[in-house]
């Protein structure tokens, strides 16, 4: 049986469209692979991504005694969180409604 460890950043100020498109590039690679990939992106949502990774990793070390070495990202998503509804005022008295999107990032790591 392969021990898994999770972690999961709720609530992140970022749109799961811009988030997967992250998400998408390091599904599947070793944990240190993906952290040096991350390190070199230019999106701002890396920067959350990469946070979570390192988060299962140091959860699989610390809770299951894994080795760091031995990880890789079993699965990865970015989940829709609730949405925002802000305003910009338009001409003649209307209202523009501006949707502040975020979202939630689930990361499992396991032993290969």
């Amino acid at each position: 049986m392969a021990f898994e460890a999770k972690s999961i950043s709720r609530f992140v100020p970022h749109s799961p469209r811009k988030m997967r498109l992250v998400v998408d590039q390091v599904r599947g690679l070793n944990v240190e692979q993906a952290l040096s990939l991350l390190k070199f992106m230019p999106m701002a949502a890396a920067g959350f991504v990469s946070k979570t990774i390192e988060s299962a990793a140091a959860n699989a070390e610390e809770n299951l005694g894994l080795s760091r070495s031995d990880l890789f990202i079993k699965e990865i998503r970015a989940d829709e969180g609730p949405r925002r509804e802000w305003r910009r005022f338009g001409a003649r008295g209307r209202f523009k409604p501006i949707l502040r999107r975020s979202s939630h990032i689930t990361v499992v790591v396991s032993e290969r």
